[in-house]
């Protein structure tokens, strides 16, 4: 069975203004599915969140936070760097880490769902 559109008529104005309104977004399209693609890992939205609630924290600090290797938590850094959602800032040997501003429309919905869910046992 494939997939045919039995469509009889077209609405040639829809199809345009959806085509005009996708290229006028276009390149917000592109910032928010790079945010979605690497928020969508557990321990990067963590990392996200945390410098989100506390301005700026360096890989060791996020280590003892997170319970994991100081390479696991740079591996993650470096992807959100690339990524251009955090920004590294150098005092001495230490590299601090916050999040860019650009992505803030962004996040702050996400983080502003994050809250405790209650989890309730149906046995008692």
């Amino acid at each position: 069975m494939g997939n045919t559109c039995i469509r009889v008529l077209a609405d040639e104005n829809q199809i345009n203004d959806c085509k005009s309104r996708l290229n006028e977004l276009g390149v917000a399209f592109e910032k928010m599915s790079k945010a979605l693609s690497l928020t969508g890992n557990e321990v990067r939205l963590k990392i996200l969140f945390l410098l989100n609630e506390e301005g700026e924290l360096c890989p060791c600090d996020l280590s003892d936070i997170l319970g994991m290797s100081v390479p696991a938590i740079s591996q993650h850094l470096r992807k959100l760097k690339d990524g251009s959602m955090i920004i590294a800032r150098k005092t001495g040997q230490t590299i601090f880490y916050r999040l860019n501003k650009d992505f803030d429309t962004i996040l702050f919905p996400l983080f502003d769902k994050i809250k405790p869910i209650k989890i309730y046992n149906h046995t008692q």
